[in-house]
This record gives structure tokens, sequence and C-alpha cells, in this order.
């Protein structure tokens, strides 16, 4: 698949997607600028992971802490258990309890002296806290965390109301338990058997280190992506009203255009930008000025072939209604005359009329071709010769060094040139010869057809390429020419990337020259 056919697929599935229908660019601009923001900002809840592991490590802590402290407890006397308690109770900032084989407390850190800790509990806290706690809950909720128990103490002061302790009897090993404090944080039990006699101990430790960590790097992750989010927004609306204000101002403007509401309405070109916003402004408002001179020129067109159908219509018409008045052999041949002139006069203008409203279409539908306008003036010539469509005028062909190839339409280019030699022949009076010369002036190949006529003013130079604009040589038959035929040969030559002009003769002699200048084939 080609690159343009792989574009085009693209846009089709986009477009199924209704983007282009339903979104407006604002908006797309927005989404694709936040929902990268929004895809990070997502990690504030994946913090949990992080939460984890904090709590893994805590665990083992824990562990490892109980057993170490079981051991230094095993071979102490009482009042050593106790002291060694109360210390480490307060080094450590946990809550040590120890229970005998029949599982009752007889020592707790907490009752032999002051508590190293407190649980937080929830009352008249600030907003923050509030907040905090909440997005906490929903965090878990939205991640799917596994539901932790409520931490609290239990009327029973004994053993078996803590569940950590019973499985570190059963089992003989150091048992881990979390649970959830009032305030949101987590509270670590480890449980640990104490010697050989059945005696346990089971720790307490409020990780609100844990917790506060896992605020303090969602909090800085959500300012992060807060600010982040505050910019892309502007600056996604700069960049949105950058292309959608002087787009929404075309828009407008090409709508105008389409109502024709304003005639003298402006399509904004947009100079100050150089980006392609201002390269499309330019070409619309280019698009537009010729899209109106073409509506001009039709409209003008329009006009200008009724007002040149109607004289031969009226003719026609008056001679065919006396026809049938008129007894006179004589008169009634020359009404049939006329009739039959006025009716050639029109298939002649209907005939030009047509082919210079096809040229734009045929041209563009075209392919070019290299021609060698010297092989083609020649034949050109020789044809006419044979029709005897040069009326004994005599043509000499002047060529310069130098190749005369060009790229163009050949029955395009030839209907120039025979246009050219009519009008020559048309205005050099009989056997005044008419030059043909043929050069090569950089990329440019220029053909020059010079008559002997009466030449053409320099005020009218421009005129005879109009369309219907003739001026004929009195002795030249009324109506054998449209005043199409140089106005055809200007627009196909414009259609070649060329030029139609008319000049004096270069010698200083009497007549016209039409210089017809097209690029060189490369």
């Amino acid at each position: 698949m080609t690159e343009n056919g792989e574009s085009s697929r693209v846009i089709r599935q986009v477009d199924r997607l209704g983007w282009s229908g339903r979104i407006s660019l604002t908006s797309r601009i927005l989404v694709v600028n936040i929902l990268p923001l929004a895809m990070l900002g997502g990690g504030i809840f994946y913090l949990d992971s992080y939460r984890t592991q904090l709590l893994n490590e805590r665990y083992k802590l824990a562990r490892i802490e109980a057993q170490i402290t079981a051991e230094a407890l095993a071979g102490a006397s009482r009042t050593r258990q106790e002291a060694l308690l109360v210390q480490i109770g307060k080094e450590q900032r946990m809550r040590l309890r120890m229970f005998d084989a029949e599982g009752r407390l007889w020592a707790d850190s907490f009752a032999l002296a002051e508590p190293s800790f407190a649980l937080d509990v929830p009352g008249d806290e600030r907003f923050a806290e509030d907040f905090a706690r909440a997005l906490d809950r929903a965090v878990d909720k939205i991640v799917g965390a596994d539901p932790i128990p409520d931490y609290f103490e239990p009327e029973d002061a004994s053993a078996d109301a803590w569940p950590e302790l019973r499985r570190a009897r059963e089992q003989g090993i150091s048992q881990i338990q979390l649970r959830d404090a009032p305030d949101g944080s987590p509270v670590i039990n480890a449980a640990a058997p104490v010697g050989l006699n059945g005696a346990t101990l089971l720790t307490t430790r409020n990780a609100i280190d844990i917790t506060m960590a896992v605020r303090e790097a969602r909090t800085t992750l959500g300012i992060a992506v807060l600010l982040a989010l505050a910019a892309s927004i502007l600056l996604s609306l700069f960049l949105a009203r950058t292309i959608i204000a002087p787009l929404r101002l075309l828009s407008n403007a090409a709508i105008k255009v389409r109502q024709g509401r304003d005639r003298d309405v402006e399509v904004p070109r947009l100079p100050e930008r150089r980006d392609e916003i201002g390269l499309l402004a330019r070409a619309v408002s280019d698009m537009t000025g010729a899209l109106r001179q073409r509506i001009d020129a039709v409209e003008s067109f329009a006009a200008d072939v009724a007002h040149e159908i109607k004289n031969p219509l009226a003719s026609l018409r008056s001679a065919i209604e006396s026809l049938p008045r008129v007894e006179d052999p004589d008169l009634r041949r020359k009404l049939t005359e006329i009739a039959t002139h006025d009716v050639r006069r029109i298939d002649r203008l209907v005939t030009e009329i047509s082919d210079a409203s096809r040229i734009d279409a045929e041209m563009s539908r075209a392919t070019l071709e290299r021609i060698d306008l010297h092989a083609l003036v020649r034949a050109i010539i020789g044809s006419r010769e044979d029709r005897a469509e040069n009326a004994d005028r005599p043509i000499t062909i002047i060529t310069s060094s130098g190749q005369a190839i060009v790229s163009g339409v050949p029955p395009r280019l030839e209907r120039v040139i025979e246009n050219l030699l009519d009008n020559a022949v048309s205005f050099s009076p009989p056997d005044a010869p008419i030059e043909v010369s043929l050069s090569r002036a950089g990329k440019r190949v220029i053909l020059t057809v010079c008559d002997s006529g009466p030449g053409i003013a320099e005020d009218s130079r421009e005129k005879v390429f109009e369309r219907f604009h003739s001026v004929r040589p009195e002795a030249e038959d009324f109506g054998n020419h449209s005043g199409l035929g140089l106005a055809i040969a200007r627009a196909i030559a414009e259609a070649h990337d060329g030029t139609l002009t008319a000049h004096p003769r270069p010698d200083g002699k009497s007549g016209a020259c039409l210089r017809l200048e097209l690029p060189a084939a490369a």
C-alpha cells in the first residue's frame, strides 16, 4: 500500500470514529494534550504498590524485632524482662506485652511506663487530614485493595483475644497481623514465642510514617500533574486559538463568498503568518480571486455571446419573414443569400464559442507532448497551401540556431498558429509576404508572425485579444470572422504557460507582428 493510500485509510478510520464529524478542533487538541497527563495522573492510584512494598519491608522488620526481643527476654529474670520491655518500647516507639503459658497478660510496657505513642483518633482535625483520609479510602476502593480489619483494644486482656498470638503459640513461630488505625494509618502486630515455657510476646507498632510517605508522594505527584495539566490546558487553548480563530475567519469569508451576499468581501490573507495557516489563507484568497475572475469572465462572455448572436439572428429573421412577401426573383435570391450567410455566421459563432469555452477543461485533462515547432509550422503552412487558404500571400519561414522544442497539446498549438496565419493573411495585401520566424531565447521558444498590413495602433494592441473584438479590412466580407480567433489563441498560449502579444514590425515597415512565447521543453 502506498503512503497516500495508508493515510487515506487512517483518515477513513478516524472519520468512522466520529472525530471529524462530532468533536470540535478545540476539543480534539485538549483531549490529545490532556490524555497523556491524565494517564500520568493515574499513577496516583498505583502508589498503592509503593505502600504495599513499604509494608512488606516493615513486616520483615517487625518479625525480626519480635524474634530478637523474644530471645533477649527468654533468659532474663522477671524484673529484667519488665525493664527490657520499657526500654525497647521507648526506643522503638512500640508497645510490648508479655503473656504467660496460660495466656494471661502479666506485663505491658504502656502500663509499666508512659506510652511511647498514641493512636490518632479522628475528631475536629483540619480539612487537609480529612481529605487525605478520604483520598486514601477512594484509592483503596479504586485499586481494589484487600480490606484491613480495624484496630481496637479487646476487653479480654488474655492472649486468646489476639489471633496472631494464638497462631504463634500453636505453630511456635512468629506471626504478623496488619490492622487499620482509626486515622487510617497501619498498625502492625508481631507475635513471637519467648523461650520454651510457653510464654509469648506481642509487639504493636503504629507505622504512621508509611502513611505519611505515601501521602507525601501522592501530594507531590498530584501537584506536578495539576501544574502540568494547567499548563497543558493553557497551551492547548493558545494553540487552538492560533489555529481556530484564523480558520473561522476563513470559513466565514468563504461562506459569504459562496452566498454572494457581499460582492466586495475580502478573504483575509494573513500576511503576518508564515506557517501553514498563512499559506492556506493566501491560497484561499487567491482561489477566491481567480473564481471571481472566472465568474466575471463567464458573465461577460455570456453577454457578448448574446450580443453577437442577436445581430445575425435578427437579420436572418428579417430575411425569412420578408421572403414569402417578395415575388421578384432577384430580390428573393438576395434574401436567400442573406439568410444563408447569416446561418453560416451563426454556425461559425457557435463553433468558435464552443471551442473557446472548452479550452480550460480540455487543457486540464490533456497530456503534454514534446513538439518541434519547426516541423509543426512547416506542416501547417504546407497544408494551407494545399487548401489555398493563404490567398496567394507568400509565407517565408525564418529560423535561427537552437531547437524549438516545447511541451504542449499538438492540436491546440496548431490552432494557435492557424489563427495567427489567418489574421496575417486577412490583413496583408495581395502578394504581400508574410514572415514566420522561430528563435530560442534562454528557456523560451519564440514564434513571430509578421504581416504587411496597416499594423495595430499602440492603444489597440491589447484590445485585439478581447473576445468578439474584430476590426477587419474593408474588402473582407462581413461575418467571415467571429472576433474570437486571437482571444482563443491567447487563452491556449496562457494554458501552456506562455504569452501572446502584439508588436509593430521590427524593420519599421507597415504591418503588425504577433509574438508567441512558450517555455522550452526540458
